[in-house]
């Protein structure tokens, strides 16, 4: 019998898999939690007393920096949106919910464009680029850019996260140097990825810092971000967001807004503007629907 603190690493029906220095325990947790409807998460530090070698039971959940909902994890550092140059086609409001919801929240942010040997011009690199992101082009098949996103990863925790059929499973058993995680294609016929992880996980990494590998989805939960604030994630809107006519503007189709005039200028990437419009309609549209 002994106490020690680790990761939850992964949790499936009702087991949690605790990371220590003493190796990994398969735990409950104790009633209390749920009594207080309070429920651990993948990425928790918690505190264990173990009941033989593998076996153990979750005493104390460590206090969280935070947590996301879709996908259900704590303590998350940074997110590395993984989008593929080409098969299946990047799609940009796809990724731009995914750095918006990340940018809500703070976390560091990298674009990884995935698959760069079968396509070498992707128009949407330099939109991110010129958007003050860190962008990270990788291939799989030809180390191109691994060793950044390494870099990147060290020492953190980071989601990985994008569509199926991006490439996530063959770039994770790449900085693994391991096929721990099954990799699938995409369907010619659909453009769209077999769901080839099954449940969210943390994994290691042996230079340092977990990656957490999730189910194959279109983006993060973006509902909890307040109409007010949603400019907010844009980074790229900060500099041009004075000089609108109206103190309340959307910032969608009023006349004379500053953020309009700069897509209208080209300073602004009007796939990304398209992307806040439509992501404004979403979260008011679904705001309105719970009153």
């Amino acid at each position: 019998m002994g106490i020690f603190e680790g990761v939850i690493v992964k949790g499936i029906g009702g087991f949690y898999y605790v990371n220590t220095d003493n190796g990994v325990f398969e735990c409950r947790a104790r009633g209390v939690f749920r009594k207080r409807g309070f429920t651990p998460l993948v990425g928790d530090r918690v505190v264990i007393e173990n009941s033989d070698s593998s076996h153990g039971v979750i005493n104390e959940i460590c206090e969280r920096k935070n947590t996301l909902i879709r996908p259900a994890v704590a303590n998350v550092t940074q997110l590395a949106a993984v989008v593929a140059k080409s098969s299946p086609s990047p799609n940009p409001y796809i990724l731009d919910k995914l750095i918006a919801s990340a940018e809500f929240v703070n976390l560091k942010i990298a674009v990884c464009f995935n698959k760069s040997d079968l396509d070498e011009d992707c128009a949407l690199v330099d939109v991110y680029k010129n958007a003050g992101f860190n962008v990270i082009e990788t291939s799989a098949v030809n180390d191109d850019g691994i060793q950044g996103l390494k870099d990147f990863l060290k020492d953190e925790l980071t989601v990985f996260a994008g569509n199926s059929g991006v490439g996530k499973s063959s770039l994770t058993n790449k900085l693994l140097g391991a096929e721990v995680f099954e990799t699938g294609s995409v369907s010619r016929k659909l453009e769209r990825g077999r769901h080839t992880t099954r449940h969210s996980e943390l994994v290691e990494l042996p230079f340092g810092g977990y990656i957490i590998d999730t189910p194959g989805f279109s983006s993060f939960d973006i509902n909890t971000i307040p109409l007010e604030e949603l400019a907010e994630t844009f980074r790229e809107f900060a500099q041009f967001d004075e000089g609108c006519r109206f103190p309340d503007c959307t910032h969608r189709t009023e006349p004379d807004c500053s953020i309009c005039n700069s897509v209208k200028s080209g300073m602004i990437a009007k796939s990304r503007h398209e992307s806040y419009v439509q992501m404004y309609g979403e979260i008011k549209t679904a705001r309105e629907n719970i009153y």
